[in-house]
């Protein structure tokens, strides 16, 4: 049997929809993500907004730049100010992309595929454990959506068992990556979730995805989340412990009242498949 402790239900922190997150009335969430690269190193205003949504809920951090795939050698500057920024926000939820974003010293801006291969999962979970040493708290690494497999040589799921083992990372599950990849790439998203690393998810993401062509699905974070992508969900949380869950919603803001009913369906969806009985917020 869970209590209150165990469901909790995030929103990403974005400046076009910050005061309105900070203020929220009734259903609001029980953290917000940030993307640490958009606020490291910022002061003024936006640092003062930072702060305030600091006193009201507690903080995660999802990056952008780590890059834990690149051939690169990692960029221990930027690490160690990582550090600081979480330590100065008390943010213990620190999680990144199972990919990579920079090569031969180029940002692409892009979060690109990693070949699935036996030499890429111990060159970054090589990476994975410096990383958390100079961070002193564990990684979170996501599995991404991607468009085209890259020399792979071993399934996906494998891939990212094989470095959650080896490296001693957590995982973040997000559904919807696994169903628009699933989609794409025509395989089981049930089947797929299955073979993951299960007990090692300490996290989640749920999000919408726009379909722009009849086989193509694309991972965009800015459209409401679809009817198979709760089913699938649903479906998770069955053979999952309770984790919080993020609701990720990147542009094209709907009314606050929306994102609040979505996050209510995904409570709703936690409360009964983690055994406790739903109260909606007042």
């Amino acid at each position: 049997m869970t209590n209150d402790d165990d469901i909790l239900v995030g929103l990403g922190f974005r400046r076009s929809i910050a005061d309105e997150t900070i203020q929220m009335k009734g259903s609001s969430p029980n953290f917000v993500e940030i993307a640490p690269e958009n606020w490291m190193g910022m002061g003024g205003y936006w640092r003062s907004k930072l702060h305030e949504a600091a006193e009201r809920f507690p903080i995660t951090a999802h990056g952008l730049s780590l890059s834990i795939g690149s051939p690169d050698e990692l960029d221990f500057e930027f690490v160690k100010e990582l550090k600081k920024f979480l330590d100065e926000f008390n943010i213990d939820i620190y999680s990144e992309h199972l990919s990579y974003s920079k090569c031969d010293n180029a940002h692409i801006y892009d979060l690109l595929p990693i070949p699935f291969r036996e030499d890429a999962v111990k060159h970054i979970s090589k990476r994975i454990k410096t990383v958390q040493d100079i961070l002193e708290r564990p990684l979170i690494l996501e599995n991404v959506s991607y468009y085209t497999p890259v020399a792979a040589k071993m399934r996906e799921e494998e891939f990212i068992s094989s470095i959650v083992k080896e490296s001693g990372c957590n995982l973040l599950l997000d559904v919807n990556n696994v169903y628009v990849n699933a989609f794409n790439h025509d395989y089981n998203a049930k089947d797929f979730i299955k073979n993951l690393p299960l007990d090692q998810v300490a996290y989640m993401h749920m999000a919408g995805h726009e379909k722009v062509e009849k086989d193509l699905i694309i991972d965009t974070h800015g459209q409401p989340i679809i009817d198979p992508v709760y089913d699938l969900f649903n479906y998770t949380l069955d053979l999952t412990e309770p984790v919080p869950v993020l609701l990720e919603r990147d542009f094209n803001f709907p009314e606050m009242e929306e994102l609040q009913g979505e996050m209510t369906n995904l409570k709703k969806i936690m409360n009964q498949k983690w055994n406790k009985a739903y109260v909606v917020d007042e």
